[in-house]
């Protein structure tokens, strides 16, 4: 099968980010280019989507290192089963985060209010 290489600047289009993005992601390994030979890069239509997934995770709050280990193992071109696990794996991320930020919101308005804890105390 034939896949259609895209430009950066084409595949930023595709994925709606800008070609920083995309130069991003692919210096930290989340998406692959191949390089032609005059030394530019080319994606697959399929980094459109792990760009998409990319953008998904960093609004979870995932770091790229987590992002790459949550995509990590994915084939080059994954199924629609290999992306509902990583689907249900950034669902689990997030509501872990969800979790977090309210027991963190419960702390504030809890018996021991932010002030009393960040009010140094009096000689």
């Amino acid at each position: 099968m034939t896949t259609k290489l895209m430009t950066v600047s084409a595949l930023a289009q595709a994925s709606k980010v800008n070609a920083s993005a995309v130069r991003f992601y692919d210096k930290h390994g989340l998406i692959v280019g191949e390089r032609t030979s005059g030394n530019q890069r080319r994606f697959s239509e399929e980094d459109a989507c792990r760009i998409k997934v990319i953008r998904v995770a960093q609004r979870v709050g995932l770091s790229v290192s987590e992002i790459s280990e949550l995509l990590n193992g994915l084939p080059s071109e994954p199924s629609s089963s290999d992306w509902s696990v990583v689907g249900a794996k950034l669902q689990a991320a997030g509501q872990e985060r969800i979790d977090q930020l309210n027991q963190a919101l419960a702390e504030l308005t809890g018996p021991v209010q932010l002030c009393d804890v960040f009010t140094p105390p009096q000689p």
